[in-house]
């Protein structure tokens, strides 16, 4: 696609209705790319990596940082499958950012291999959603509780805003809403 294309991130913390919103707008015709992790923590599972599950899989696996790496390849992926797409707004379910938001999170160390990544790979907006307690809900999934997703809210936003992004907060609303909030928002 070129120049053209707006790479547009939704982003926010466990169960903040990332993946219903991302549904929405593929319903809406848009180009969307999932989470990437959700598989990789099955496969973990399956592997026999992950015993028992009580916090994000990112803290359990016995190699993080090769975890991470694995997650910070599969977002690099999504971002240059991206570019040759002919659509000109591409939405990602998570950006690169991300992952070191969630390695902050948990106090793991990563060098300038995962920063440069992120500086490198430039979106063109973030949308952040925040905690609305109404909805969380733990699950197979989603193991933080209440806390230590507000906790990592203030990471994404963080890291996003340490790279320059202009994050802007989603209303909490019904999906329908926060489709039409990111339709008016970049004049869709």
């Amino acid at each position: 696609m070129g120049l053209g294309q707006r790479k547009i991130v939704i982003t926010g913390g466990p169960s903040t209705g990332k993946t219903s919103l991302i549904e929405g707008l593929e319903k809406g015709g848009h180009h969307c790319f999932h989470e990437v992790i959700r598989s990789m923590t099955l496969e973990a599972k399956h592997e026999g990596e992950i015993k028992h599950f009580t916090t994000n899989p990112i803290a359990l696996v016995s190699d993080p940082m090769d975890f991470n790496r694995k997650i910070l390849k599969a977002r690099v992926q999504h971002y240059r499958e991206a570019t040759l797409l002919p659509q000109s707004n591409v939405f990602f379910d998570r950006g690169i950012p991300d992952v070191l938001a969630y390695m902050d999170h948990f106090g793991q160390d990563y060098g300038n291999e995962f920063i440069d990544t992120a500086a490198e790979n430039r979106y063109d907006t973030v949308f952040l959603l925040p905690i609305w307690e109404a909805i969380y809900v733990s699950d197979n999934e989603r193991f933080e509780s209440y806390d230590e997703a507000l906790a990592i809210h203030d990471h994404l936003w963080e890291a996003y805003t340490r790279f320059g992004y202009h994050v802007i907060e989603v209303p909490r609303d019904t999906v329908e809403g926060r489709v039409a909030f990111i339709s008016k928002t970049l004049n869709l």
